[in-house]
């Protein structure tokens, strides 16, 4: 992999503090759901790039949607039509998709990757053999997107819409059922998910704070039950080896 210079095609904030960003780049041709790209800001006093779900990809252009959280994603923000953006990707490993009926889960902003999972679970599958769970805070996102490909059923913590309650609530309020289920999102809830489907596959793409994001630096690990080749202990590098896991290997 190399830093390569993409150019920004749009952006545009959909809820407080989310942005969405469309980017022209070569890396839209090999990106698979549950990939992401490293971004670099213009701003030399940060070194370390930025990891960022892809959202969506469509021919040579590829859709990632985050939350400024710190300096470097308020100057990503900041960007607009023309802009160039350094970038490394797609990086990691994607979900594998499956025959039989999909339950897609996302957590705030492990929303965004469910987007293209959708798309191409219903392309592969049928829209009638996905249903999308996603849980909100208070303000939506990505909801009519999702709708498009699947059958979307919401959780929010204040009630606002669909279940009141947490992601695990909506599933058994709505009585939720499928052969394979792909998730991501804080890992309290992957934590929960991993119970709720202990009868079914389960992948699950864990969210963490990364240094190089190619596994070199071993700054970003996981603990799961069997060694890993590189480190030799029970561990694995969430950005090499994943994001995306069984969740049976990893150890909550």
């Amino acid at each position: 992999m190399k830093k390569e210079t993409a150019r920004v095609i749009s952006q545009n904030r959909i809820a407080d503090g989310i942005y969405s960003m469309w980017i022209e780049t070569s890396a839209a041709k090999d990106a698979k759901p549950g990939q992401f790209i490293d971004v670099y800001v213009n701003d030399d006093s940060k070194l370390l790039p930025r990891p960022i779900s892809i959202c969506e990809v469509k021919e040579n252009r590829l859709r990632i949607v985050y939350r400024v959280v710190g300096g470097g994603t308020k100057i990503m923000s900041s960007y607009q039509e023309g802009d160039e953006i350094k970038i490394i990707g797609p990086l990691g490993n994607g979900f594998s998709m499956r025959d039989g009926k999909a339950i897609l889960v996302g957590g705030g902003i492990g929303i965004p990757p469910m987007v293209e999972l959708a798309k191409q679970l219903s392309e592969r599958n049928g829209k009638e053999n996905v249903i999308s769970v996603m849980g909100y805070r208070d303000e939506l996102f990505l909801t009519e997107e999702l709708e498009k490909y699947s059958t979307v059923v919401i959780a929010t913590e204040d009630g606002s819409t669909g279940t009141k309650g947490t992601v695990v609530d909506a599933l058994n309020e709505n009585g939720v059922s499928g052969d394979v289920m792909y998730a991501c999102g804080p890992i309290p809830m992957l934590k929960a998910l991993k119970d709720w489907a202990k009868d079914i596959e389960c992948q699950i793409s864990l969210e963490e704070r990364m240094a190089c994001g190619i596994g070199a630096c071993l700054a970003c690990v996981c603990k799961t039950k069997e060694k890993d080749e590189h480190s030799n202990v029970c561990n694995k590098r969430i950005c090499k080896d994943g994001p995306v896991f069984d969740a049976k290997e990893i150890d909550f």
